[in-house]
Order: structure tokens, then C-alpha cells, then sequence
């Protein structure tokens, strides 16, 4: 496919979201017709007053102040309709489209996600729809409006004199070749243009995520530098998308310039028999078409931008969402869980984050997995849920391969805690009732966040529950927004909890109350548990150590310190004084 015909695809498919607006948009371009025969209107309307004053027609005198009015009415109407009709269309097509590329982000895989640069995907939403908006409105509204106004311009010409008119058409092969170079090589400036403002965005949110790191290790200036790098690129390509089309508008106006230099001296001696009105609306309307051929210019530049950033846009939308082919729906299940000769490696990775796991899990039973960093631990967890899929083994819920559910009832049947706390800026209430959770009774909030031990703190807030914690949570401590997160994962009362440190970020104090809350809850739930700290899990049914992918040992607390090896290893090194 031709870089020119992937263009005409890409505006093509753009226009597609004016199309449930195609009434408001017939009615801007009758608006814009309205404008464009206004003009013309408006040298016919010099011509008629210059021959009115030479003639002295007292009867025409009467009737001019009512044609300039109406004439001045007549445009007004269109530039109303026009305007504020397509206007109508643009905020919708932006909301429609910001919209579409949003729904889509919560459609794709962890994976996608993973690989992705954050600033980015925020930049689709924020600069880019406004880039893609402008081509497929504004632009168009110029094209309309502009380019019937140099017909009707050109019309009046031709009218007035066809022959003189033609001469001026000589211009038109140029004008098109300068558009058609300066658009190809806007397009490509412009899509580098885009890709910096999403490196910027994503520069900026790290920070603004991060500013305690980049406080304490003394980042300011590494973030500073690291700012101003792509800030410079960003300005040097605007330079040149600038130096384009400042390049662009001088040349063509010496064009036009020029034929009308020439149009000037024809007109003298080829139009010796007309009217002195006739001569001078002539020129006047010849004098009037540079503007439209202007603008359409400029209007094609946004157009070239749009394309630009049109294309990264449809590259996400067209990126496949997450693989749903489960067909299974049904209601809660009793959590028992099966790992059979499960291997995995990461995309694009050769190596295998888990080798050949055998494992079974009964219903009601907690199982805690121990070992040291990238063991494979949250690896694992992570299958569950299918964060991520597997190509070797089976897991399987309830006696059927997870990936025969659909995504919605597999995800319904889980409750995660991670140690990375996500939390939303709303109140704590939100926060603990998120998403299906949402019509839960107040009474069943308040029991999960008195089983999280989180009522205390909650209710020395201002506002208690309504109270908002701010971005992430920030207002709260590590240990309360870890409370929120673990009273979120009770309230969904799903069969299966998974615990990756869920208590890592506690006091002691409050560990052994959430522990104590923990346990009243394992006894009903199938549990897997992710610790660092083994005294908290040496009431768990199985204890597993990993290593590199693999289960290296299996058993209880007691049974894994009479083995003597790694746990009782592990276990030796965090109590030893």
C-alpha cells in the first residue's frame, strides 16, 4: 500500500465518525454555500454602486443601502449555520472518539500494557483526538467554505470574462504540486511532533507519580535534563513543521502575485470595452481569490497533521483486545484450583518464569508461597486470572480449564490484594464499593472495612467514608491504603482470594489484628497467599518454596523445619537475633 493511498484510507475512515452527525453537517455546508455566494455577491455589489455614481441613476440610489444590508444578512445567516452547525459535529466527533480509544484501553491485554510507554496512550486521548478533530472539522468547514468561494469567485470571473480567466487558470498546476509536497513532508514532521508530546507527557507523569523518589535520591536535575531533551526535539520539529509552512505561503502568494500582475495588464487592454464598474469588480473579485487558496492551503496542512495523528490512534484501536473464547457463565464456585504441567515465559522472552507446576488446591484451603525475588511467585498468581495467557499446561477452577470461562465470570470468581495498591481519587467509600461492588449495601462496606481494620483510621477523617483520599490514594499511609485494598478484597466475598504481601506495608499492631480478620476469612474462601514474612503464614494448609520457576519444596510450617532445607533456611535467617 502507497504512503498516498494509506492517506486517502486513513481521512476516509476518519470521516466516518461524521456520519451519525450528517444532518447538522449538510446544514453547516448549506451555510457555507450560503458564504461562498456571498462573495461574488460582494463584487457585483462595487460594480453596481461604482455604475450607479457614473451613470447617476437616481432610481438605483434608492435600492443600495437595502442590497448591502440584505447582502450583509444574507452572509451573516450562512457564517451562523455554518459555524455553529459544525461545531456541533466537531464536540461530538472528539467526545466520540476520545471515548472509543478509552473503552478500548480497558479491552486489552496486561501485555499490550506492559509494553506500552504510558505517556503515550495519554497523549492519544489528550493531543492527538485534538490534532485528528481539527482535520476532520475545521479543515473540512475551510474546504467547504474556501473552496466554493473560489468557485464562485472564479464563476463571477469567467462570467465577467471568460477568455482573461483563463489565463489565470495557468497558475493552477503549480499551486497543486507545492500542496502536495508540502503536505507529505507536514505529515511526517507532524507524526514526529506527536510522538514527542507523548515522551513529555509520560516524562511529566513520572514525576508527578514519583516527585518523593525524585525528592529524596536527589532526581531533579537528571528529571530536568531528561525533560528538556525531548522538550527540545519537540521544538525543533514544530520549527520545521513552522519553517514548512511559512515557506509554503510566501511561494504560493508570489504565484498568485504573479498572475494577477499579469491578470492587471491583460485586463487593461482586453477589457477596453467595459464599464468602469465592470473593470473594477473584476479585479476585485480576481484580487479575492488568493485568500480562499490561502486557506485551503493551510486547511490541508492541518489536514496532513490529522493524518499523522489519525494513523497511531487507528494503530491502537485495531490492536485486538484481550482473547475472550471462554464460553462458560455461571455463578460462584468453590475455589478449588489445579495446576497441571504448567510452563510460561513472558512475551518476547526465551526464558521460562515457571517450569512444569504441578499443583493442587481444595476448596477452603490456604496456600502460602514463599521464596526469594523473581522466583515466580506473582507469576503465578498472575496465570490465574489470566493477566496473562499460557501456551504449555493447563490450570484449571472448579474442574474446567480457566480459559473456557469467560473473562467477566472467571474474574468474578477472584479477589486480589498486591502489594502495589492501586487506589482511585475518589472517597473511601468508592474505593472500597469499586466497579461490580458499586451496589453494595453501606452495612456490608462498613463489615469489610472493620475486617480490614480500617474503621478506626476511616473514621477519624473529616468526612468518614465520603471523605476523598486524593490521587492514588496519597492522603492515606501505606499501611491504610493497604487496609482499604484488603477491605475491597472482603467485600467481594469471592471463593478464591489471593494475597500477593498484602500485609507488607503494616505496623506489626495492625498486622495482627488484619491477620486475625485474614484467618476468619480463609476459613471460607480458598486462599493463596504471597509473603515475605513467614510468621505470618505458619498456619497456612501448604506452605510452597519457589526457586526460578520452579517448586522446590511442599509441605506445612512443621513439616518444611523438619526438612531442614530451604525453608527451614528461610525461616532461620528471618528469626535469627
Amino acid at each position: 500500500m502507497t504512503k498516498k493511498t494509506s492517506s486517502f484510507n486513513i481521512y476516509k475512515r476518519l470521516l466516518k465518525y461524521v456520519i451519525p452527525y450528517f444532518k447538522f453537517f449538510i446544514i453547516s455546508i448549506f451555510g457555507f454555500i450560503i458564504v461562498a455566494i456571498a462573495q461574488p455577491l460582494f463584487a457585483e455589489l462595487i460594480k453596481l454602486i461604482i455604475d450607479t455614481i457614473e451613470h447617476g441613476n437616481k432610481t438605483d440610489h434608492k435600492y443600495l443601502p437595502a442590497y448591502i444590508m440584505g447582502l450583509v444578512m444574507f452572509r451573516s445567516v450562512g457564517t451562523f449555520f455554518g459555524n455553529y452547525f459544525l461545531a456541533k459535529v466537531s464536540v461530538n466527533v472528539v467526545h466520540k472518539l476520545r471515548q472509543q480509544v478509552f473503552n478500548h484501553y480497558t479491552e486489552l491485554s496486561t501485555t499490550y500494557f506492559d509494553a506500552q510507554n504510558s505517556g503515550h496512550l495519554i497523549s492519544l486521548i489528550t493531543y492527538n483526538v485534538a490534532e485528528v478533530t481539527r482535520a476532520v472539522t475545521d479543515s473540512v468547514k475551510i474546504f467547504v467554505r474556501e473552496g466554493l468561494t473560489a468557485i464562485g469567485l472564479l464563476a463571477y470571473l469567467l462570467w465577467l470574462n471568460w477568455e482573461l480567466t483563463l489565463i489565470f487558470f495557468a497558475i493552477a498546476p503549480f499551486i497543486a504540486i507545492i500542496v502536495i509536497k508540502v503536505g507529505k513532508k507536514l505529515r511526517s514532521l507532524s507524526k514526529n511532533v506527536q510522538d514527542s508530546m507523548g515522551d513529555m507527557t509520560h516524562i511529566t507523569s513520572e514525576l508527578v507519580v514519583g516527585n518523593r523518589v525524585v525528592k529524596c535520591f536527589g532526581g531533579s536535575a537528571y528529571e530536568i535534563e531528561r525533560f528538556k531533551q525531548s522538550s527540545l526535539f519537540n521544538k525543533r520539529q514544530s520549527q520545521k513543521v513552522a519553517l514548512v509552512s511559512a515557506i509554503q505561503n510566501p511561494i504560493m502568494q508570489l504565484l498568485v502575485a504573479s498572475a494577477l500582475s499579469g491578470l492587471v495588464f491583460l485586463a487593461l487592454s482586453m477589457m477596453d470595452a467595459a464599464s468602469t464598474g465592470e473593470f473594477v469588480a473584476y479585479l476585485l473579485a480576481a484580487f479575492m481569490v488568493p485568500r480562499p487558496i490561502q486557506l485551503l492551503t493551510r486547511a490541508n496542512n492541518d489536514i496532513q497533521k490529522g493524518i499523522a495523528a489519525a494513523s497511531d490512534i487507528f494503530a491502537t484501536l485495531d490492536v485486538p483486545p484481550e482473547l475472550d473464547l471462554g464460553t462458560i457463565r455461571k455463578s460462584k464456585g468453590k475455589g478449588v484450583l489445579q495446576f497441571e504441567n504448567l510452563s510460561f515465559s513472558y512475551p518476547g522472552s526465551s526464558k521460562l518464569a515457571l517450569k512444569n507446576i504441578n499443583l493442587s488446591i481444595q476448596s477452603g484451603q490456604t496456600v502460602a508461597i514463599v521464596g526469594a525475588s523473581g522466583s515466580g511467585k506473582t507469576t503465578l498468581t498472575n496465570l490465574i486470572p489470566r493477566f496473562y495467557d499460557y501456551s504449555t499446561g493447563r490450570i484449571l477452577l472448579d474442574g474446567v480449564e480457566i480459559n473456557q470461562y469467560t473473562l467477566k465470570t472467571l474474574r468474578e470468581q477472584i479477589a486480589l490484594v498486591t502489594q502495589n495498591i492501586t487506589l482511585f481519587n475518589d472517597s473511601v467509600f468508592n474505593n472500597i464499593a469499586y466497579g461490580v461492588l458499586s451496589d453494595t449495601t453501606e452495612a456490608d462496606v462498613l463489615k469489610a472495612a472493620d475486617d480490614a481494620y480500617a474503621t478506626e483510621f476511616i473514621q477519624s477523617m473529616a468526612k468518614g467514608m465520603q471523605t476523598d483520599i486524593g490521587e492514588h490514594g496519597i492522603q492515606l499511609s501505606g499501611g491504610q491504603r493497604q487496609r482499604l485494598a484488603i477491605a475491597r478484597a472482603l467485600l467481594k466475598n469471592a471463593p478464591l482470594l489471593i494475597l500477593d504481601e498484602a500485609t507488607s506495608a503494616l505496623d506489626t499492631h495492625s498486622e495482627r489484628y488484619i491477620q486475625q480478620a485474614l484467618e476468619h476469612v480463609m476459613a471460607h474462601r480458598t486462599t493463596i497467599v504471597i509473603a515475605h514474612r513467614l510468621s505470618t503464614i505458619e498456619k497456612a494448609d501448604v506452605i510452597l518454596v519457589m526457586k526460578a520457576g520452579e517448586i522446590i519444596e511442599r509441605g506445612t510450617h512443621t513439616e518444611l523445619l523438619a526438612k531442614n532445607a530451604a525453608y527451614a533456611k528461610l525461616h532461620a535467617i528471618q528469626f535469627s537475633v
